[in-house]
């Protein structure tokens, strides 16, 4: 290849690179933007594919370890954060604490091989709004992805199962032991304005569940879920789901 002369040809290269730099960076800002954590290569190409096949999201990095997810973390700020939970040097669970602190507005799913109780509410807990296990497909994937940011909380079948029965034992009257972030019933009559009942609800919408999932945990009609939260919004002053939640975790209710 013949070179021109003054280093043209590499000018017009760097040209032509920054201006694709610049149409990724434009086009990335009308789809949802996603960081793959997977240390297995074969997941970590899957779950990567499955992102770059989407129209509707951006891959803004695969890495397989945990540090270097904090790390694009903080520099790419994504819209989503896809984890696996056993990672090769820190918990995966710490990567989804670091994000929910320093990056509320990134959702966080978890796609990883553990079921276990430990992992799941400790996932949940740490800040995560889904958790597939990684039998799932790529569509489901990519559609728990959508559905995260639509303010969804996509969770396994099998998951979901489990997670439900938890909270029937937890919220259910005169189901002991009550949960250890539950307050007192005393200290809590005392500064809630609202009702047993009331609050019981607005945690589960704290974790991202529908009215009609509520509605099955709490073993009411969809209907009165929703009159209960018309009197939450009506009671802390809020036109909206995170409204109220916001509300309530200042109040210190959640």
């Amino acid at each position: 290849m013949v070179r021109r002369r003054g280093g043209g040809e590499n000018a017009t290269d760097s040209i032509m690179s920054f201006t694709m730099s610049q149409n990724q960076a434009e086009g990335a800002r009308s789809t949802t933007s996603v960081l793959v954590v997977e240390d297995e290569p074969e997941f970590l190409r899957r779950f990567s594919n499955a992102v770059l096949g989407d129209p509707g999201l951006g891959l803004v990095a695969a890495v397989s370890t945990g540090l270097a997810g904090k790390a694009m973390l903080d520099l790419q700020r994504p819209d989503v954060l896809l984890v696996d939970l056993g990672l090769p040097d820190i918990d995966g669970i710490e990567l989804i604490r670091h994000a929910a602190q320093h990056h509320p507005d990134c959702d966080v799913l978890v796609v990883t091989m553990f079921a276990d109780d430990e992992h799941v509410v400790g996932s949940i807990e740490a800040g995560a709004t889904g958790y597939l296990l990684k039998d799932a497909s790529a569509d489901r994937i990519v559609a728990s992805i959508h559905e995260l940011r639509a303010g969804g909380a996509p969770i396994s079948p099998g998951i979901a199962r489990r997670v439900l029965s938890r909270f029937r034992l937890a919220v259910r009257p005169g189901v002991p032991p009550q949960p250890e972030s539950a307050p007192p019933p005393a200290a809590a009559s005392a500064a809630n304005p609202l009702t047993e009942r009331e609050t019981e609800l607005l945690r589960l919408t704290a974790k991202g569940f529908t009215f009609e999932t509520i509605a099955e945990v709490l073993g009411i009609s969809p209907h009165t879920v929703v009159a209960h939260v018309k009197k939450i919004y009506r009671k802390l002053a809020v036109h909206s789901r995170s409204e109220a939640v916001y509300e309530a975790s200042q109040m210190g209710l959640l």
